[in-house]
């Protein structure tokens, strides 16, 4: 009997989500990752992100695997008064990542970092299944240097990002 029709996109599916303590302002924190075409500056995965207009644009995304991703991205919302960005994304992953900035008094705040998507890329589709931890542990070790990399920039130290856009 072949498997529920839904069986296969459980398997492309990905959930993640951290926190990230900073110590600055809600506001500033806020700002910088408001600020996308400088994500490249100070995440090194982060390899290019490009504005096609005000909302919305692309982004090329490269960790310790030795492949890209390419994703078109649009803001859905963006929320200052709530500290909220939230943007869809479709390509080689589609779902939506979400940044919530927490305040934890007026010099320290928390980015809440939310990410649902369902890979389409054909070779990650291949290897849903065998390959899921490895998958998990390149956005883990990703999003551990983007902390990394925000902090510094914070702090006002080299960011160590991949260079411009």
């Amino acid at each position: 009997m072949p498997p529920p029709a839904a069986a296969p996109s459980r398997i492309h599916r990905y959930r993640f989500h951290g926190s990230w303590p900073l110590a600055a302002p809600p506001d500033v924190v806020y700002a910088r990752l408001e600020a996308v075409e400088g994500y490249p500056r100070w995440w090194p995965q982060v390899r290019e992100v490009r504005r096609a207009d005000a909302t919305s644009g692309t982004a090329r995304i490269r960790s310790f695997l030795p492949f890209d991703l390419t994703v078109a991205v649009r803001s859905t919302r963006h929320d200052p008064a709530a500290r909220v960005l939230e943007i869809a994304m479709t390509g080689d992953i589609e779902g939506w990542a979400r940044w919530t900035v927490l305040p934890r008094g007026p010099e320290a705040c928390t980015a809440r970092y939310e990410q649902d998507v369902e890979a389409r890329k054909p070779l990650l589709r291949r290897l849903a299944l065998p390959a899921r931890p490895l998958f998990a542990a390149n956005h883990a070790w990703m999003m551990r240097t983007g902390r990394r990399g925000l902090r510094a920039l914070l702090a006002g130290r080299p960011a160590g990002g991949a260079g411009g856009i």
